[in-house]
């Protein structure tokens, strides 16, 4: 194998992230070169080939191309990362990775892979898209502008419907509502039993069957029509959509003894799920005349209860409507589980989506609501990722659903870009709230100049919880237990396991050794 073939395998990622960077196409890439060195300069086919990893430049070719950045032609060989990994670096939710070596991307070996892994971790084909939507979600900011105008249009930006105007919307639509009467029953859902309730459902063509439970809940009412106007709009009413259950991991009925494995459908019906729940949220509450409500309000969330509208679907729009880009959304169900997240600023997770960690840091508010202490609250919160210190405010509510399970919804915002817009250095201010939180066993209020500068970043954001979380103490908070950042490591923090020698130990001391 030609040495450079060898090193190519991130090559083709570099180079694409490379020119995405500095603006160019490929086409004015292809032209740059020709500038430079006609007889060498690639074609746009041939760069794109290069890009994905099917092509491998010659040493001339390199040379050229390392001329037209002003790089070094051994930075595109060089597989160790740094600033590769740096032009990686996602605007928001977890960490990207570069998908090389490409070939071993393709879609015919992922096409074959990824059912067997799905069969081989026991994950659920509901759970693998509900992690495909949450990223695309995320990727794209919540950003889904067909979705809205769908929704604009249907309800001309009306804002508040009551419950008699989405039964006209609902008739004006086609749809025909059939009332049953079902009560909650007790289910498995893995490892625990919960209490399962069908509040709707959708038969084609036309017809919603809704439980007749939903009467006394306006709220919930007026989302369940929402959602299916949405799918008689966006889908023509052909049934290929979940029904509405209360109850389970991911917020549907439970999935029992589903197979694990990789099914289209599964797949079909998460996306259909999600763009009707997005389109539901966006016609109870249209982006301008919400944006106008939130910041009379001050973005308080018990507000929404004079719209008939759930703490869920306010907490949701706030992430969409809000000037403001950096919140993040966790609907949290018992023991850990995430019926939904939405990580606008790329917050850490503080437990996988699909299961429980063994070690959940509990000073999150999520855990400790979970856990019954108290109802509603706000928190400053310092997370402790590694190296970094990163600062949030949260606001939570413990609620119940149809059925009667207790669970916790949170949205919150990341305050370091906000103090930074506001003209104060971020880094030093958290710094020092950490500090106050080790001096105070996890927990502190901030420093008096802290407080005053997040008081004042408060009120340019004009959110009120923010202002509600400076009365109470901040704390510490970390996405593991296991790596708790607190000289005295809190009650849920596991201490390390003794791990067996690994091969890089082993071969540095033998590497050592012979030096």
């Amino acid at each position: 194998m030609p040495p450079l073939l060898r090193k190519g395998h991130f090559l083709g990622a570099k180079l694409r992230e490379l020119r995405k960077r500095n603006g160019l196409t490929l086409e004015e890439l292809s032209a740059r070169c020709v500038q430079r060195n006609a007889a060498a300069a690639p074609s746009i086919s041939y760069l794109s080939m290069i890009e994905n990893g099917k092509r491998v430049p010659s040493s001339e070719l390199l040379e050229l191309l390392a001329q037209v950045f002003q790089r070094h032609p051994g930075w595109f060989l060089d597989e160790s990362g740094g600033e590769f990994a740096a032009i990686n670096a996602p605007a928001a939710g977890a960490a990207r990775v570069p998908l090389e070596p490409a070939f071993l991307f393709s879609k015919e070996v992922l096409q074959a892979a990824i059912p067997e892994l799905l069969q081989q971790t026991g994950t659920s084909g509901r759970q693998f898209a509900h992690l495909l939507i949450r990223s695309h979600q995320e990727l794209s900011r919540n950003d889904f502008p067909d979705l809205e105008r769908a929704a604009e249009d249907i309800g001309e930006r009306r804002f508040p419907l009551g419950v008699e105007e989405l039964l006209r919307l609902t008739r004006r639509c086609g749809l025909e509502i059939r009332w049953f009467e079902r009560r909650p029953l007790l289910a498995r859902d893995k490892d625990r039993e919960v209490r399962s309730m069908v509040r709707s459902f959708f038969e084609p063509p036309r017809y919603v069957y809704a439980n007749r439970a939903l009467q006394s809940d306006p709220a919930r009412l007026k989302f369940d029509l929402a959602a299916h106007i949405a799918h008689k709009v966006l889908h023509g009413g052909d049934g290929l959509k979940s029904a509405h259950a209360t109850g389970g991991e991911m917020g549907g009925s439970p999935e029992g003894a589903a197979a694990a494995g990789m099914n289209a459908e599964d797949v079909l019906h998460a996306w259909r799920d999600f763009e009707c729940s997005f389109f539901a949220g966006a016609l109870l509450a249209p982006r301008v005349p919400f944006r106008r409500f939130l910041a009379h309000e001050r973005y308080r969330v018990e507000a929404g209860a004079s719209l008939e509208l759930t703490p869920a679907v306010i907490m949701r729009r706030m992430t969409k409507v809000s000037p403001y880009p950096y919140w993040h959304f966790f609907d949290a169900y018992p023991p850990g589980y995430l019926r939904a997240v939405y990580r606008g600023n790329g917050i850490p997770l503080p437990w996988g989506n699909m299961a429980q960690v063994s070690d959940p840091c509990p000073n999150w508010a999520v855990f400790r609501m979970l856990g019954g202490e108290r109802d509603v609250g706000s928190q400053i919160s310092v997370l402790r990722d590694g190296e970094r210190s990163l600062l949030y405010c949260c606001h939570s509510r413990r609620v119940r659903d149809m059925a009667g399970n207790a669970h916790v919804l949170s949205v919150g915002v990341d305050l370091a870009p906000a103090l930074d817009a506001n003209g104060v250095a971020s880094g030093p201010l958290i710094e020092a709230i950490l500090a106050e939180c080790l001096r105070g066993a996890s927990e502190a209020r901030a420093p008096t100049a802290a407080k005053a500068a997040l008081r004042s970043v408060a009120n340019v954001l004009n959110i009120a919880w923010i202002e509600a979380a400076l009365e109470q103490p901040a704390r510490i908070i970390c996405p593991r237990s296991s790596s708790c950042p607190r000289a005295q490591r809190c009650a849920g923090a596991r201490s390390r396991p003794s791990r067996a020698r690994e091969i890089d130990d082993v071969r540095a001391e033998i590497l050592g050794a012979s030096r």
